[in-house]
């Protein structure tokens, strides 16, 4: 069972959708009891940082969050979900993130020709061999966002370029990122929470 962290942001029921098409078992929660019990954990998210962020913390879910990470769970951060993750962001200000993987969110510079925020589909290219890689290599998701994150290379398991490098995919352990949307991606994105639903699976967690 993966539990889909709900938390008033964002496109929590389309990630459910597209579990539920794919018969991967999910409940839409915010039950740190459930939550701990999952196999594995989904984040999405869409809108700003902070306001995601605040709603976390009302909901008491950010020391949730960062013990299970700490655990071994598996988890999986979409779009703000995946920038949520890092350190801290300079969206409308220095905010703090879940201190999850190293690294800041910043603004997508504005380029002659580009226009941000970088909305559509875009081709990622692999720079880890590992499944995520080998899934999302040279094709295509659908992205919607105007912040992205510097992290370190090692932590990078795929690109895009617009104007700059962006991480479409990051790992460390047993936490990952997408920048894109999996559910908005057609069968690329579906493989993409495949790989997840695997990933869960080879870790076999538990809270016992």
């Amino acid at each position: 069972m993966l539990a889909v962290i709900d938390y008033d942001t964002g496109n929590v029921r389309n990630v459910k959708k597209a579990l539920d098409y794919l018969n991967i078992a999910n409940t839409l929660t915010s039950d740190p009891a459930v939550i701990a019990e999952a196999d594995g954990l989904i984040l999405p998210g869409v809108g700003a940082f902070q306001k995601a962020m605040a709603e976390l913390q009302k909901r008491d879910l950010v020391g949730v969050l960062q013990t299970q990470a700490a655990a071994g769970q598996p988890m999986l951060g979409i779009c703000l979900g995946m920038q949520l993750l890092f350190d801290r962001s300079e969206e409308f200000g220095d905010s703090t993130g879940l201190g999850l993987l190293p690294g800041a969110v910043v603004a997508i510079p504005e380029k002659s020709g580009l226009k941000v925020p970088h909305m559509g589909w875009d081709t990622n290219h692999s720079k880890a061999n590992n499944r995520f890689g080998q899934v999302f290599d040279q094709q295509a998701t659908y992205f919607v966002h105007s912040f992205y994150v510097q992290t370190a290379a090692k932590n990078i398991v795929a690109t895009v370029d617009y104007g700059v490098t962006i991480p479409s995919v990051v790992q460390q352990n047993n936490v990952v990122g997408m920048q894109f949307h999996p559910e908005k991606s057609g069968q690329v994105g579906l493989a993409g929470l495949k790989a997840f639903k695997e990933m869960c699976a080879d870790a076999a967690f538990s809270s016992n």
